[in-house]
């Protein structure tokens, strides 16, 4: 992106895999903080970064990328994340499912395999100039680096899971990564989530693996 209008500052997006097609939901623009709306009315989301960033558009679908369905859509994260709040804006995540939502023009990340919050302490347009500065330190890009080194590729819609989950200590011996649908990850991460939600530190739990 290049210029500068009243909806925000110059952009340089690098790395860029896809890119969305135009915005065809403005209800959902006419919602949206200024710098994000202003951001998709020019580019109306894309994936960076071999999927180590994907920010989504203004659209009503593809289903994946689609702003309206992580906002408040059936598995909207503020309805399987108590932390989240109906009003905070799922703009973007990271290739494992991490969520990057907007609250009060501030960035937070929510770990989607625990459901913690954390301060970026950045705006967006912060939080996306050091990307594009650091991806690999600002958006914990390791997995990723991994998955491609043996080999693997992120289609567009895919998200890596991983098992066994890295909230849990036996991660610390390794983790098979897969790719796999972004809607089939994020359910499963969600359901996780509730599932530790109210279980103390230290405490053993045990995963079953479907076929």
């Amino acid at each position: 992106m290049e210029g500068e209008d009243e909806q925000g500052p110059d952009l340089e997006l690098n790395d860029v895999s896809f890119v969305g097609p135009p915005p065809d939901d403005d209800e959902v623009l006419e919602r949206l903080p200024a710098e994000l709306a202003g951001l998709l009315r020019q580019v109306n989301g894309f994936i960076q970064f071999g999927g180590g960033l994907h920010v989504r558009g203004a659209c009503l679908g593809p289903p994946w990328h689609s702003l309206r369905d992580a906002w408040d859509g059936e598995h909207a994260f503020h309805r399987h994340y108590p932390n989240v709040r109906p009003g905070d804006v799922p703009f973007a995540e990271d290739c494992l499912g991490d969520q990057f939502l907007l609250r009060d023009g501030a960035v937070l990340r929510l770990r989607a395999e625990t459901g913690e919050l954390e301060a970026k302490g950045q705006d967006l347009f912060g939080f996306l100039r050091a990307a594009q500065a650091d991806p690999r330190g600002s958006l914990s890009l390791e997995p990723l680096i991994r998955f491609e080194r043996e080999g693997g590729e992120l289609e567009p819609g895919q998200l890596l899971a991983a098992y066994p989950p890295f909230c849990t200590s036996e991660a610390a011996d390794g983790v098979r990564l897969a790719a796999v649908p972004a809607d089939e990850r994020r359910r499963s991460l969600a359901v996780l989530a509730a599932r530790i939600r109210d279980v103390p530190d230290g405490v053993s739990i045990v995963f079953r693996v479907a076929p």
